[in-house]
Formats: structure tokens, C-alpha cells, sequence
């Protein structure tokens, strides 16, 4: 036996899944395909939004909550800077679906937030162009994660703490047997009590078959723009937004570079059947798209994208997550398929992975993550 715990794939997820369960054995494992953070996974693109205010099911809520304080914890821990909290913006039609949609969840879990009139926001933030019928509803505790630096700051707090990680050490294969999870790959082999797949967009292959079913890999992509007043879109005076509207969505992060602000359409992603081969530069449609989104919402924006990626990420079904074991008596323990939401629940996911698949107890209230709600008998 080489250990009680293996994480396969250590990106968003698996990296928090790493550094947590090392607080609780010195018998834990990472393997990454590649390096730690490296700019070809879901971690790509510098930033992503922390956010407490949402749509969607309520009791998501908790997680959102344990995500914030293990955030402070990873930070302290590591003392690098990982969230910057300066606040989110989600902006809609006052009478829309997606502001009510927001509102509702808000108020069903009791979240802080303000809801800003059309004359409000344009008082505090200008740098946003608003429809006649915009509103807002300012989330305090929001902010924005800086990628790299969480994930490589958790796998090095998992090492101080006797975790071993072996990076470009691609996983080929994970095998069920009477004695644990046999793992393969090339030519080496390692037996371990139990098993976290925690791959992103190359998760598929180490799924069962009822999962792989219920999934699909998406390219997603990402642009930024230089602002013409660069002290407009800093942290401390532009918040991360969103803007939902029925012919229009976009989201994107203030300029934590200084330089270039991150502002993205929402909810393009593509389906691709290899997250290692799918093209990584923008089509004209989207550039087209983007561009014309971005003169809309911000007159303060060079309508020019100056860097744009595009990842691979693992959706579900229900765009809800995969957090469970993958049968009932499985040593297998899925940690994937965030469907291009999960990074701001990465410590707190990580978190309950971690506890669940070194039997430290079951979180209750999470049957919207278990796989086996895809299970049809």
C-alpha cells in the first residue's frame, strides 16, 4: 500500500483537496499531468470571480460560506495574497428574470447585498454604460481570486505538511482490486486505500461509464481589454461584474495587472471531444461578439482584445457539480465537473472531498453534487 489518499489532478480543486487533506494524514498523494497551475487547464487565465451572491440553489450557500473562511486560511497559512475583496456587481433589467432569479436566492439564504438604482450605479460606478432599465445588486463580500497563486500556495502548504506530489505524471488508468485503487501510469504503478478524481476537462476517461453519459468536456475561452484610464478599473474603484441580459451577457475582473481588464462573454462554452487538441484562438464570431459586447457596456475600454486563451473544463448535465463517490461501496471519490463555476468554491469543495474520502464523516445537504443522481436504476 503506498497510502491512504490520492488526488489525481492537481488544479483547482484537487489542489485544495491536497493541501486539506494533508491537515489530516501524512499519507496523501498528488499526481499532475503536467505542472502545478500550468496555463493549459481550467486555472488558465490569472483571475476568477469569488462571489456570494448567486442564482441558483440555496443550499449552496454553506459552501460559499466555508469556501470564504478557508480562503483566509490558505492565505494566512501561506501568507501569499490570493483574494482581493473589492466588492461584485451583478447588473440586469430591474424587472428581469436574472435580477429576480439573484434577489430571490439572496434573501432565501440571507446574504448581504444593496440593490442599487440605474442613478446610483452610475453615480458610484461610471465606468459601466447602463441600459435605461438597469439595476444592480452590489455583493460586499465578492472579490477576485488570483489562480496561480491559490493553487500553487495550496500544493506548497500540502508539502510542508508530508504530502508527496509527483507532477508531469500523467494517470492512464485507475482500477478497483480487493486490496485498494490500483493507479497506472505509463510503466509505474501505486496502490492507495482510496482515490479522489479531481482531472477537470480530463476527468472523463477515470469515470464510469452512467458519468461519462451525464458529462461533457467544453472549451471555454477568456479576453481582456486595455482601459484608457487605467485608475478607473482598479480593485479599489471597479468591482467584478456581471451583466446578464437576454441578448447580451458578459462578466469580467477589475485590472489587477494594472494594465488589462478581464471582460468575457458569459456561457459560450463549446463542446470538444479532446481538451488537449481544441483551438486556443478566438473565431471571428466570438471576437466579433466580444467586441461588440465590450463597446456597449464600457466606453472606458479600448474596443480591442490584446490577449485571449481558452480552456477546458468538465460539465454536467444539471451544470451542477460531481462531489461524491462514484458507487456504493466505490473507493473512487469524484471531485469534478464544475461546469465552469467551481473555483470559487475550490477550498470549500476541496475541503469536503478531502474529509469524505478519508472517512472523517459525510457532509449532509450536498444531493445536488452526489453522482449518483445521474444513476437511472
Amino acid at each position: 500500500m503506498d497510502g491512504k489518499l490520492a488526488v489525481i489532478g492537481l488544479g483547482s480543486i484537487g489542489s485544495m483537496a491536497l493541501w486539506q487533506a494533508a491537515r489530516l494524514t501524512d499519507s496523501v498523494t498528488g499526481f499532475e499531468a503536467q505542472s502545478p497551475a500550468h496555463g493549459r487547464s481550467a486555472v488558465g487565465g490569472d483571475t476568477r470571480l469569488f462571489r456570494m451572491i448567486y442564482r441558483g440553489v440555496p443550499d449552496l450557500y454553506s459552501i460559499l460560506e466555508r469556501s470564504r473562511d478557508l480562503w483566509a486560511e490558505l492565505e494566512a497559512e501561506t501568507g501569499q495574497d490570493i483574494l482581493t475583496r473589492c466588492g461584485g456587481l451583478s447588473i440586469g433589467t430591474a424587472d428581469g428574470p436574472y435580477i429576480r432569479s439573484l434577489l430571490e436566492t439572496a434573501r432565501a439564504n440571507g446574504a448581504a447585498h444593496e440593490i442599487l438604482s440605474r442613478d446610483e450605479m452610475a453615480e458610484r460606478y461610471p465606468q459601466h454604460n447602463l441600459r435605461p432599465d438597469d439595476c444592480a445588486v452590489y455583493d460586499p463580500n465578492a472579490g477576485v481570486l488570483r489562480t496561480d497563486r491559490a493553487v500553487t500556495s495550496a500544493i506548497a502548504a500540502a508539502e510542508a505538511n508530508g504530502a508527496t506530489v509527483y507532477t508531469n505524471t500523467p494517470i492512464d488508468s485507475i482500477t478497483e482490486t480487493e486490496d485498494g485503487v490500483l493507479i497506472t501510469s505509463g510503466e509505474k504503478s501505486w496502490i492507495f486505500e482510496n482515490v479522489i478524481v479531481s482531472s477537470g476537462g480530463w476527468s472523463q476517461k477515470l469515470m464510469p461509464d452512467y458519468l461519462k453519459a451525464a458529462t461533457q468536456t467544453k472549451r471555454l475561452f477568456l479576453t481582456w481589454f486595455v482601459a484608457k484610464d487605467a485608475a478607473q478599473f482598479t480593485p479599489e474603484t471597479f468591482p467584478t461584474f456581471n451583466r446578464m441580459y437576454e441578448d447580451r451577457s458578459m462578466y469580467g475582473a477589475p485590472a489587477v495587472d494594472g494594465v488589462t481588464v478581464k471582460a468575457t462573454l458569459d456561457g459560450r462554452g463549446t463542446v470538444t471531444t479532446d481538451p488537449d487538441g481544441f483551438p486556443r484562438g478566438l473565431s471571428t464570431a466570438e471576437i466579433s461578439e466580444t467586441i461588440e459586447t465590450v463597446s456597449e457596456f464600457f466606453p472606458g475600454l479600448i474596443p480591442t482584445i490584446v490577449r485571449s486563451d481558452a480552456f477546458p473544463d468538465l460539465y454536467t448535465d444539471d451544470r451542477n457539480p460531481l462531489l461524491g463517490w462514484f458507487g456504493e461501496t466505490s473507493r473512487i471519490y469524484g471531485a469534478t465537473g464544475f461546469s465552469g463555476g467551481g473555483f470559487k468554491n475550490a477550498t470549500g469543495y476541496g475541503h469536503i472531498a478531502a474529509y469524505e474520502a478519508l472517512g472523517k464523516g459525510t457532509v449532509n445537504g450536498l444531493d445536488f453534487v452526489r453522482p449518483e443522481r445521474f444513476k437511472t436504476s
